[in-house]
């Protein structure tokens, strides 16, 4: 039950900061090996010592839309490419990540799950019904035939309807439990304690008039007990499009199974405003205690950048945040049935909704959206490809071809989603002491991990009372981070006595093979005494010997990009940095958060490698340039 995993998050919170003096053997403390007391400061340390990277959200051939679109890549086939194998996409590109990742989760969706590997097979139950046979005729004739069968079939299920139902995979079928068993059977195959974590798990694919409310459902758990229960989906009678059902679902999961899962919020830029409601959810029913805790329990991290665009904040929200405008998607909702308005932003962004759970907490009790971030693909091509110079689409008719950039992803009326607009992001870092389902699961339940939009940069974020600058450059500041603070994700502890302001611990490496780092900020959010919530970025440390304008806005840190040629020089930049930063405007009755993002240098976009690669041709409005980012999970302040 969640209550036992709560206390066991608890235990393993604590942990480190009690292995930190408890006496080993020979007498010693963790904080004695820091201070040269034991030669290895590494011995017995109990904390994570690197992130491990993974995706949370991608999709095979076994998914619906994925299948519809062409890919015939399995579960296995993107276990194997994620340990960094050579696969050959669907469209007959060989494809290779530049390193391994460290663990998957294949999230398949669980709504007709399986439908187009029976389509594919022509199996008897499709054969034997008119409608079935005229489309799955129509799929394997392939080509513009094959594309319009795939869209009608798309453009039915978003509006809630079936062609025919031998069309369909229902819940609790012989062919659903039978696809769900080989995707379980895929995972165990793939799992590799200690050196790759194969995740089971799935997408519970609810749409509200078109607007994306999607979670990826995660399970801690082994085949054994995640076979046990069918996945929830949105048909009725048995399945509901409403969250609190999914939320439902995962308790009765862990009470029958005694096992543990959690649920990922997609990110919501496609919602239309309802991923992250203010006062009463999408049916009109008020927000009360019980939504606010059990979103709480159930959904503990937020995806905050992927393919479809990047969810922390918006330039309508975030004003005076001159990043902010990043690969932003705000045309409308998922199939572009309903454009957007500026009102409906409020909804769908991670920033503003951590700042909306400070004060549903004054009114709730308790804060329904005190989230953890991460970053993750939602490709749907069996690859998770988030690297700019290694990036495969969204989906098998987006792989890399000369007419990608200018390919229409989305159109209603006049509105159109077009190719280049596609982002190639994001990745899952996760603070784990080993690469196990448990410890990667635990992780993600105690918030310890960060977004990035593909980069693999390190990224590190603490939050205490008297963090110093020796802290920092001992080289192992970790040791000092736990025993002095909270980690990301956490909560600063009680203020001591004589305390004016909380500091803060943060520090980056680059990527190996990325760009050099421009600046770390750390991202303020506070709800004053009238109930009112404000935000503030503030440069803590940044690259050269620039300085802040009149307005405090630190000049750009410059380019070198090389549009022609696909390539630039880490001749600008840093390859580490961090620093010790104390909040100059901290009130101690105020609620707040802080997270830290960290900012790359200008690198090529991934259509200036399509136009160099492939001859693609460059739409004018398209970005050339990119600044990766991470997002760690923010530290939360509490008056008293």
């Amino acid at each position: 039950m969640k209550h036992h995993l709560f206390i066991a998050t608890a235990l393993c919170l604590n942990a480190s900061l009690a292995l930190a003096f408890e006496p080993s053997p020979d007498g010693s403390t963790l904080t004695d090996a820091f201070r040269g007391k034991s030669y290895s400061p590494y011995a017995k340390r109990g904390i994570p010592d690197r992130p491990l990277w993974g995706d949370t959200h991608l999709h095979t051939s076994t998914s619906f839309d994925a299948g519809a679109f062409g890919n015939r890549l399995d579960a296995r086939a993107a276990y194997r490419f994620a340990k960094g194998q050579e696969v050959q996409a669907t469209t007959g590109f060989m494809a290779r990540l530049s390193r391994p990742l460290d663990w998957l989760v294949v999230a398949d969706h669980s709504d007709n799950m399986g439908l187009f590997d029976l389509i594919f097979a022509q199996a008897p139950s499709i054969m034997s019904d008119p409608e079935g046979n005229r489309i799955a005729t129509m799929v394997a004739n392939g080509g513009d035939e094959g594309v319009a069968a795939a869209l009608e079939l798309i453009d039915a299920y978003s509006r809630g309807e079936v062609i025919s139902p031998a069309l369909a995979v229902e819940a609790g079928s012989k062919p659903f439990r039978s696809v769900w068993q080989r995707q379980i059977q895929a995972a165990e195959e793939a799992y590799e304690p200690g050196l790759f974590t194969s995740f089971i798990g799935y997408e519970w694919t609810s749409l509200i008039q078109g607007g994306n409310m999607h979670r990826v459902v995660i399970y801690r758990d082994g085949g054994e007990k995640a076979g046990m229960i069918d996945p929830f989906t949105t048909e009725a009678p048995f399945g509901s499009i409403n969250p609190r059902d999914l939320w439902n679902w995962m308790a009765n999961y862990e009470e029958v199974t005694r096992g543990d899962v959690l649920a990922i919020a997609h990110n919501g830029n496609l919602s239309n405003g309802i991923m992250f409601p203010e006062t009463a959810q999408f049916d009109g029913r008020e927000l009360d205690a019980e939504y606010a805790v059990t979103r709480a329990l159930w959904e503990p991290v937020y995806e905050a950048t992927q393919i479809k665009g990047d969810g922390e904040t918006h330039p309508f929200l975030s004003p005076n945040d001159e990043f902010a405008d990043y690969e932003t998607w705000d045309k409308g909702n998922l199939n572009l049935s309903e454009l957007k308005t500026d009102d409906m932003l409020a909804g769908e962004y991670a920033r503003e909704a951590l700042k909306t759970g400070l004060m549903l907490e004054t009114s709730l009790g308790t804060n329904p959206y005190k989230f953890g971030m991460v970053g993750s693909t939602d490709s749907h091509t069996s690859l998770a490809t988030a690297q700019e110079d290694n990036f495969f689409g969204k989906h098998s008719g987006a792989e890399p071809n000369p007419q990608r950039p200018e390919h229409i992803v989305g159109q209603f009326g006049d509105v159109q989603i077009l190719g280049w607009e596609m982002v190639a992001s994001g990745l899952a870092a996760v603070w784990a002491a080993e690469n196990t389902r448990e410890a990667i699961f635990d992780a993600m339940e105690r918030k310890e991990v960060y977004a990035t939009t593909g980069s693999r940069m390190g990224v590190r974020f603490f939050g205490g009372w008297d963090y110093t600058m020796d802290d920092l450059t001992s080289r192992t500041p970790a040791a000092a981070g736990y025993a002095k603070g909270a980690p990301m994700g956490g909560d600063l502890p009680a203020a001591p006595e004589g305390a004016e302001a909380p500091s803060f611990m943060v520090y980056a490496l680059k990527d190996p093979i990325g760009g050099n780092l421009d600046r770390i900020q750390i991202v303020k959010g506070w709800m004053d005494a009238e109930g009112e919530t404000h935000e503030k970025v503030y440069d803590v440390v940044w690259a050269g010997d620039r300085q802040p304008d009149a307005d405090g806005k630190l000049p750009a840190i410059g380019s070198t990009v090389d549009v022609e040629r696909a390539t630039w020089t880490n001749s600008i930049g840093q390859a580490e940095m961090g620093t010790v930063w104390s909040d100059p405007d901290f009130d101690p009755s105020q609620s707040a958060f802080y997270y830290a993002r960290v900012i790359e240098i200008p690198t090529p976009r991934w259509t200036v490698y399509d136009a160099f690669r492939m001859g693609a041709s460059l739409p004018e409005e398209a970005p050339t340039e990119t600044q990766e980012r991470a997002y760690t999970s923010p530290i939360w302040y509490t008056p008293g």
